[in-house]
């Protein structure tokens, strides 16, 4: 199979209950990265895959493993490890998503930070599949409380990190506690060789599978996202509606139904809209496409399929109101826009949970993705009696309004009110089903933006200290690394973790200035990219601290411009 052949779901022989949850979540097509793991997996085969993250390496490995799950054995069958913490909870999610049709299936995350006791418990009730970083793994394997005795299968993610992080000897480790028999999968974004040779040791016989990224995405595209809640959604696709100066707009959403529930809701707020999906005859769809391109609809919800070879150049804007499985999914959406040399902006909606995919995607497409601020009500107020004001301009120069005059006139001279008091009457008649000041029931929540491990800024609200570390450019150090090991390994949450500024033997790194001196001595040995991390309270000057501290924060929001006019709200 090449990377280019496209297949469906329905062709990978699924078991029915996995293919059923593949039905409900909404995907259509399967990923590169899918589409060529899937069946060798299935088959019992081992496999060494290349692929960014991102590009939907957790359903690669998951959907074929739980397809051969032995749901009468208790024991663990199936045991992820990951780099971090972040990223052992999203795996664990993912398989619990995709397992729901399988009775009383159980997986467990197990990494460092979280109470030994409630693994313990967890562990002894029985699981199908544990997901976790190599360091609480180890743990376990040495108190006796986890045994891989049973164990099919063993899927070691993002290696390359594991290898960043100074975990891989652990990874060998535990590989060694189980079974000899069992199948193996490695996955990492590259293959230095260290990764290799735990291949060739760990793994028999692989297929071998290499996915490109493409970065084809336009410079002309400007990426932004809102971190959000799904409750907040529509309200957030609202004020962005309402606020930027736009010509046509895609809306990207995961299934077919939400193409047209969204779009429903979307009239229903005054907005010319339409779903586009492939459950639509071919006749519809193109009469839809026809009408978007032509000016008669401003907005046209689509999923992934229905919107593929779609080319308008009149999109001004594509929203990722779902996102994407797969970078490559985000990247053909965004592509929708800025073409023909004119310029385009591509949102994105993320759940925090989602952020991490932040960073693939600006390696992806090597741009930034910068964090988007929702225009306030004072905004929103103002740009809807700016389009109030041109729509009275647009009557008054368009319409013959002798009668209206002789009406107005024939009131004021009945009841002797203000002909300026006449007028705010009928222009509240006129606005009262959608008010010109917006209310506090207008206002949402204050946008939170959470990034993800590689690019730290502004977090919690805590009293912090600079603390040095061991390790620097000279050992090939990232920032996500030091978040990585620190999070894994202090018990802390990613969001307590200020500004790291990474110099060529050392490294600064902004954490609570009351972390306890257990979590330091623990940190003091924790290897990083195979350097001790030797933690202490920075001295300053006296340890050559560098005079500006590089910042890894973003650039700031964008401005909002004249709105999309909008049709009158229905009653």
């Amino acid at each position: 199979m090449t990377e280019t052949q496209e297949i469906s779901f329905a062709e990978l022989n699924l078991a029915p209950a996995i293919f059923k949850i593949i039905k409900e979540v909404g995907y259509e097509t399967p990923s590169p990265i899918q589409a060529r793991s899937i069946p060798p997996l299935l088959e019992g085969r081992d496999l060494l895959g290349q692929a960014q993250t991102g590009t939907g390496k957790t359903a690669a490995f998951a959907l074929p493993l739980l397809s051969r799950l032995n749901m009468k054995k208790r024991g663990p069958q199936i045991l992820v490890l990951t780099p971090t913490r972040e990223l052992a909870l999203q795996v664990a999610e993912a398989i619990q998503t995709y397992a729901r049709h399988l009775k009383d299936f159980q997986v467990l995350p197990i990494y460092g930070g979280q109470s030994m006791v409630q693994q313990l418990r967890q562990l002894q009730r029985g699981v199908h599949a544990v997901v976790g970083t190599p360091g609480r793994i180890q743990d376990h394997l040495r108190r006796g409380t986890l045994k891989l005795d049973s164990i099919q299968a063993v899927v070691v993610d993002e290696a390359d990190e594991m290898l960043k992080m100074g975990f891989i000897d652990d990874v060998e480790q535990i590989l060694s506690h189980a079974p000899a028999e069992r199948q193996t999968a490695l996955f990492s974004a590259t293959m230095p060789k260290e990764i290799l040779n735990i291949a060739r040791r760990n793994l028999n016989d692989p297929v071998e599978i290499h996915i490109e990224t493409r970065t084809s995405t336009a410079e002309t595209i400007d990426q932004y996202v809102w971190q959000v809640k799904g409750l907040h959604k529509l309200d957030a696709l609202t004020r962005i509606l309402e606020a930027e100066e736009l010509e046509a707009m895609l809306v990207f959403v995961r299934t077919k139904i939400a193409t047209i529930e969204l779009s429903e809701k979307l009239e229903a707020r005054g907005f010319s809209c339409a779903p586009l999906n492939g459950d639509m005859t071919q006749s519809l769809r193109e009469k839809t496409i026809e009408r978007f391109r032509e000016g008669k609809l401003d907005i046209v919800v689509a999923t992934d399929v229905a919107a593929r070879g779609l080319d308008v150049q009149r999109i001004s804007h594509v929203v990722n109101y779902d996102i994407p499985q797969d970078i490559e999914a985000y990247i053909h959406r965004i592509g929708r826009t800025g073409r023909a040399g004119r310029s385009g902006k591509a949102i994105l909606f993320a759940a925090p949970r989602e952020m991490r995919m932040l960073s693939a995607i600006e390696r992806a497409t090597r741009q930034p993705v910068r964090p988007m601020g929702l225009p306030s009500r004072k905004q929103i107020s103002d740009r809807r009696v700016s389009l109030f004001k041109e729509l009275v301009t647009e009557a008054m120069e368009a319409q013959d309004l002798e009668f209206f005059e002789d009406l107005v006139d024939g009131y004021q001279n009945d009841t002797d009110v203000s002909f300026r008091r006449i007028a705010a009457t009928l222009a509240f008649l006129v606005q009262k089903d959608r008010p010109l000041q917006a209310d506090g029931r207008d206002e949402l929540p204050p946008a939170t933006f959470e990034r993800p491990p590689s690019h730290r800024g502004q977090s919690e609200n805590v009293a912090r200290s600079s603390f040095r570390v061991d390790v620097g450019r000279s050992h090939r150090v990232e920032p996500g690394n030091l978040v990585g090991a620190i999070t894994n390994e202090g018990g802390l949450t990613s969001s307590m973790i200020g500004k790291i500024s990474i110099q060529q033997n050392f490294s600064l790194v902004d954490l609570p200035s009351d972390l306890s001196p257990a979590i330091l001595k623990k940190l003091m040995h924790t290897k990083v990219c195979g350097q001790a991390l030797n933690i202490r309270l920075d001295q300053g000057p006296g340890e050559a601290v560098p005079k500006k501290r590089k910042s890894f924060a973003r650039p700031a929001a964008p401005s909002f411009k004249k709105p999309l006019k909008r049709k009158p709200p229905r009653s």
